[in-house]
């Protein structure tokens, strides 16, 4: 059976204080044989932070991002490697916002994907698909699209590490949220598009909603039988929002 994972994507929001006092809170209100798994993204700057309070406990953490090459002159990149010296065992690959802002193509994060599995880590792979190409119908072949250009790239084996999470991105920061309904059609048009490739792999891989998840709709989300978590943004930064999530869960 697969573990809901609560994971939070903190984006460029933080500071010292802000980061011990939401991650102490989030010690308080979890516990290693709770219901779900909890996993923080910080900004890159708070990751020695996040690795002093987190070390040895059930809590893990990842990288919101990472450069495909392991090392190099690549000034302001962060590489995989660096990111498994300070503890992470995550990696965010493909988010919306480094498609759409910061161009990243597909191709760009099948390398990015690559690079962290070859760093020990465990890609989170986000796809999903913006307003105009829902209402266009499109869906389905834009999130084929981003998983293609993955399983071409690293194959389908490389998904027994990794984690997807289905983002539409007309729901990101907007306050909108796809229903249940609607969340769990493509998350089974995800796990089925998997199963042709490999049943075991398909049964066994997490995949996230990320789209404005919050403590007044997760139980339901995550009564789907395809949805297996979230990746929370907005409500990721209090522990009393997060932790609403995290104890939302049957």
């Amino acid at each position: 059976m697969r573990k809901i994972l609560v994971a939070g994507n903190w984006k460029m929001h933080g500071s010292k204080a802000m980061v011990s006092e939401l991650l102490e809170g989030l010690l308080a209100g979890s516990s290693a044989d709770g219901k779900a798994d909890l996993l923080v993204f910080p900004p890159f700057p708070y990751l020695p932070l996040t690795e002093s309070v987190l070390a040895g406990t059930h809590i893990r953490y990842g990288g919101q991002n990472l450069n495909p090459n392991a090392q190099g002159a690549h000034t302001g990149e962060t590489s995989g490697g660096m990111l498994k010296d300070f503890g992470c065992h995550y990696a965010l690959v493909g988010h919306s916002e480094r498609r759409a802002i910061y161009g990243e193509s597909d191709h760009d994060v099948a390398l990015r994907f690559k690079a962290a599995l070859d760093a020990g880590l465990h890609p989170i792979l986000c796809v999903g698909e913006t307003l105009e190409e829902r209402e266009e119908g499109q869906t389905e072949a834009v999130v084929a699209r981003q998983l293609d250009a993955v399983i071409e790239f690293v194959g389908i084996e490389s998904f027994r590490k990794a984690v997807i999470a289905y983002e539409p991105v007309w729901a990101i920061g907007t306050g909108l949220t796809a229903t249940p309904e609607q969340a769990q059609s493509v998350h089974a048009f995800i796990r089925d598009k998997l199963t042709s490739l490999n049943v075991i792999i398909a049964g066994q891989l997490r995949i996230l909603y990320g789209g404005s998840v919050n403590g007044s709709n997760a139980a339901e989300l995550f009564a789907q039988s395809d949805i297996d978590g979230g990746l929370v943004g907005g409500a990721s930064l209090t522990a009393e929002a997060f932790l609403a999530i995290y104890s939302a869960i049957d």
